[in-house]
């Protein structure tokens, strides 16, 4: 499971690994009933403390994405449903394009440019 963080983005760290482990089960990465890699191993990976790490995760677990259990570690509940998920990656487009000096009207246009060329 590859997660990757952009330094640039200006959301707090652990909403940033919550975001990015939703990504990848929604893109199947990681499917229900899998295990997840220890914390301290994700925070490694990503190069952030495993206290972020564990608030991503408990954040997970509150919305039913991810459930806990002692001796056996976290694991993979249930995929988010495609709404939610879109929801997510929308925010994440509009917060980059906000970044790059977008407006969300701006995206809606580009969205919709890009629908036209793929019809």
């Amino acid at each position: 499971m590859l997660l990757t963080l952009d330094l640039n983005d200006p959301r707090p760290l652990h909403e940033q690994v919550a975001a990015a482990l939703k990504r990848a089960i929604v893109a199947g990465d990681v499917a229900p009933g899998d295990r997840l890699p220890p914390a301290r191993d994700l925070a490694r990976a990503l190069g952030v403390n495993a206290n972020t790490v564990l608030r991503s995760l408990r954040d997970l677990r509150d919305e039913g994405l991810l459930e806990f259990r002692r001796g056996r570690g976290v694991s993979v509940l249930r995929r988010p449903d495609g709404r939610a998920a879109l929801r997510t990656r929308a925010r994440d487009l509009l917060d980059e394009a906000a970044r790059y000096g977008l407006s969300a009207d701006d995206v809606v246009a580009l969205i919709k440019d890009l629908s036209e060329e793929m019809a």
